[in-house]
């Protein structure tokens, strides 16, 4: 029996979900970058403000969706520059579009750049006590638990920019999804491919999925490489371009994610796993033990589909996908239990 991976009915839409406005740290106003954004293919932004959760629902309409989030720090207690720091960031992204209220929030502290002149406008459940954050494993299990359980999508973000590794990000739990791919920091120069942090955790024993957004801020030339949009994004398939459709699609997992390449079709049959794509160099599944494999454009003509042979003792599959320059689409994984199941 066919199993679709992404559904088989609905319609792709363009998301970046980590984005930064003149609310904070970023150059841009929430509008000018619904603005850009849509002139670039984009039909939804997460708005992920520092520290802030502000909507702007107002931005939505036919053609375009604006998702309410904000982005959260913690700092390693360490008497240095900031350079030298260890930091843990992750997004939250509300689930309900009536959902208004920030969750972790603190009073006083913790805001910085032009969220400080912005805290009057959140809004938060004044009868919980202010939220201190802690750099501990246990206090960013307990952040990321607490806003799934208050109904939010927690990503956690750009580990190479933060310096975090194995021994930090090996202890997190909670997370529905981690950054694959931030442009943010690699437009910078940040190698940001996180490949090897998601199948750390996905063989760890973490079953979350995987994103690329572009953390932009838009300071630089907007005709430059190193401008820190329009990067990284996160291709969602859904029946309609809806608050609650689009949420409910991400905690599906019905969304890959991309640096350029696309991916049409994915689904599970017969022990194999097809996918169909844009033209490709290589397409390549990795497993959760020591097996991948490889298809390849051998004649110079590009490919379009491929497919893999899954064993049921193989743990998961995800597959990626390489364009003719390098860039990429990768799928979130896929557990072999769930997949022969029934």
């Amino acid at each position: 029996m066919k199993k679709y991976l992404l559904p088989e009915s609905g319609s792709f839409y363009k998301a970046n979900l980590h984005c930064h406005t003149s609310l904070s740290d970023g150059k841009r106003t929430p509008e000018e970058l619904k603005e850009e954004y849509m002139a670039h293919g984009y039909s939804i932004i997460a708005y992920t403000d520092h520290d802030i959760m502000i909507p702007h629902h107002e931005l939505t309409d036919d053609k375009f969706l604006a998702l309410t989030g904000y982005e959260m720090e913690i700092n390693e207690p360490k008497k240095a520059p900031f350079d030298f720091i260890k930091s843990c960031h992750m997004c939250f992204i509300a689930l309900d579009k009536n959902e208004d209220k920030q969750a972790l929030w603190h009073r006083v502290h913790y805001q910085y750049g032009n969220a400080v002149n912005n805290r009057d406008k959140v809004k938060f459940d004044d009868s919980i006590p202010d939220f201190e954050r802690h750099y501990t494993a246990e206090c960013i299990t307990e952040m990321m638990q607490t806003g799934r359980k208050k109904g939010f999508f927690v990503t956690y973000n750009h580990p190479k920019w933060s310096l975090e590794n194995y021994n930090e990000y090996m202890n997190y739990h909670g997370m529905n999804a981690m950054e694959i791919y931030n442009h943010g920091s690699a437009s910078i120069g940040y190698d940001e491919n996180n490949g090897e942090v998601y199948d750390d955790m996905l063989r760890g024993g973490e079953r979350i999925y995987c994103i690329a957004a572009d953390d932009n801020h838009n300071g630089g030339d907007k005709n430059s490489r190193r401008y820190d949009a329009f990067g990284g994004f996160v291709m969602i398939k859904a029946e309609r371009l809806e608050y609650n459709t689009i949420t409910d699609a991400l905690v599906k997992g019905n969304f890959y994610a991309s640096q350029g390449p696309e991916i049409h079709e994915l689904y599970f049959e017969d022990g194999y796993i097809h996918i169909k794509c844009s033209s490709a160099d290589r397409i390549c599944a990795t497993y959760g033990m020591r097996r991948a494999r490889a298809a390849y454009d051998e004649n110079g003509k590009g490919i379009t589909e491929a497919s893999f042979k899954i064993e049921p003792d193989t743990g998961y599959v995800r597959i990626m996908v390489y364009d003719k320059s390098g860039k990429y689409a990768a799928t979130n994984a896929y557990f072999c239990d769930e997949l022969f199941e029934g």
